[in-house]
């Protein structure tokens, strides 16, 4: 993966030649931002009560004593989470059940009432510590609603929480990313008032913006996933779909307007946005979130399509994996993970665009030329001021067999591109074969698999100076 920060040397060259950089736009990530989308794919791991109790959302009354995985192994978890490439994993440290995985001073329904290791056992501890082993990224996912706290819908529940928000980060941060649902109230135990308890709005109730700056406070560079003041949002659905048209900004107000998903800005995001709040698709390997035994894991092929429609369509992919009452990924899903990981190292293991020659129809100048886009340097191409369009050209000395092309746009300046097209070259006309709107981070076009010598990418439309960062081929 590419340095986002430009090299010496292209910094070098550019101050020697007088020739500055393009101007961002007014909404670009952060660093930490950067950093997230550089990831690309990570885990989810949804292991709680509710594996030992068969459900997907728990009641809430559900006693501690249920909570008894026979064979758990933080390294072992880790290391699938590894050997497939995913380059972090966030782990449900309570869910809706109100079950903490990790022995909270603030409540008894926890894993130190548990038979696990005695009642002396830690999940959340022991996976921060397995990640921090093998150099996976940490992230934790904290449910707002609580159907065993008997306070929930109160003020005492929010503080309740925002201390265990502070515990969790103390103890296990920093993490990466923290995972803040929708979930809003509903039917739950409620220390044993079982009844139904909804709050009107999650924003309000909740007010995330001073659960944010407790996470600021305790892991600045920790990526925030919620409903409100997010830095990434949702992608509208659970498939693993993000839409082709999709930018990466979006208005926090315009997503969650009276605490509902706005379905067009979720999966669109906005051109105008006054954020940069990116798309992440989460979606399961199995039909359900947590293991039950009568479900089977997704094929390769379909975790491949998933990819492509993810990671592939500018966003990040977060792919659950459910432990089974072992603790343990069962092995069909394993094998069905690592067949993936296959597929797509396969899929993109040869860059073709190496031994292309490439040509520009304009250029910044020197230390934007479009050979800046090749190879994985920090140089990206970058048209003069005002000019959005211009057209990129490949050339092989032989004929190349292509099935996907991918296009990055350098996004520490913002993400520009309306709208762009691909053709191939047979004899002397060319035939376009893909066409598209927005490119973002990375965009992985498949093709019907063509043969050709010249190949051309026509950005038609920007909201300003082009700046790609690269195009391959495979």
């Amino acid at each position: 993966m590419k340095r986002i920060a430009i090299t010496i040397l292209s910094l070098i060259l550019i101050v020697a030649c007088g020739v500055d950089a393009p101007r961002p736009m007014s909404v670009v990530p952060t660093p930490r931002q950067v950093a997230w989308h550089e990831m690309e794919q990570y885990a989810f791991v949804h292991f709680t009560i509710n594996t030992f109790a068969d459900r997907e959302w728990g009641y809430g009354d559900e006693s501690p004593a249920l909570f008894d995985p026979t064979d758990f192994d933080a390294d072992a978890l880790v290391n699938v989470v590894k050997d497939a490439n995913l380059k972090g994993l966030i782990l449900t440290a309570k869910h809706h059940d109100g079950f903490c995985l990790w022995p909270s001073a603030y409540t008894e329904h926890s894993i130190k009432n548990s038979p696990y290791k005695d009642g002396e056992g830690d999940i959340v501890g022991e996976v921060a510590e397995a990640c921090r082993r093998q150099g996976i990224k940490f992230g934790i996912y904290l449910s707002p609603w609580d159907r065993n706290h008997a306070g929930y819908g109160t003020e005492a529940y929010l503080e309740y929480y925002r201390n265990q928000v502070r515990e969790l980060l103390t103890n296990y941060g920093p993490v990466f990313e923290m995972w803040f649902d929708g979930a809003n109230g509903g039917d739950g135990y409620y220390g044993g008032a079982n009844e139904r308890r909804v709050v009107e709005s999650g924003y309000l109730y909740y007010d995330w913006p001073n659960v944010v700056d407790i996470i600021r406070e305790l892991s600045p560079e920790t990526i925030v996933w919620s409903s409100s003041l997010p830095d990434a949002r949702w992608c509208g659905n659970e498939r693993g779909v993000i839409d082709e048209h999709c930018w990466a900004m979006a208005t926090p107000e315009d997503m969650y307007p009276g605490g509902r998903d706005n379905m067009p800005v979720l999966r669109h995001g906005q051109e105008d946005g006054t954020r940069w709040a990116p798309a992440e698709a989460d979606v399961s390997i199995r039909p359900g979130w947590f293991y039950h035994d009568y479900e089977e894991p997704k094929s390769p092929e379909e975790l491949f399509q998933i990819y492509l429609t993810s990671v592939g369509r500018g966003g990040t992919l977060l792919l659950n994996l459910a432990p089974d009452r072992r603790g343990r990924i069962p092995e069909e899903d394993v094998a069905s993970l690592m067949a993936w990981r296959r597929m797509v190292d396969e899929a993109f293991r040869t860059d073709l665009a190496q031994d292309a020659r490439f040509e520009a129809t304009s250029s910044r100048g020197r230390g934007f030329e479009v050979e800046g886009i090749q190879g994985e340097d920090s140089l990206y191409w970058a048209t003069e001021d005002d000019i959005t369009s211009g057209d990129v050209v490949l050339r092989w000395k032989e004929p190349i067999v292509a099935k996907y092309i991918v296009i990055e746009e350098y996004i520490p300046l913002g993400q520009r591109v309306r709208e762009y097209a691909v053709d191939i070259k047979d004899g002397d006309a060319w035939y376009q074969v893909a066409a598209g709107t927005t490119i973002g981070y990375k965009r992985i076009i498949p093709l019907e698999e063509v043969v050709t010598d010249q190949m051309r990418v026509r950005f038609l439309d920007a909201r300003g100076t082009l700046a790609i960062d690269r195009i391959a081929v495979y």
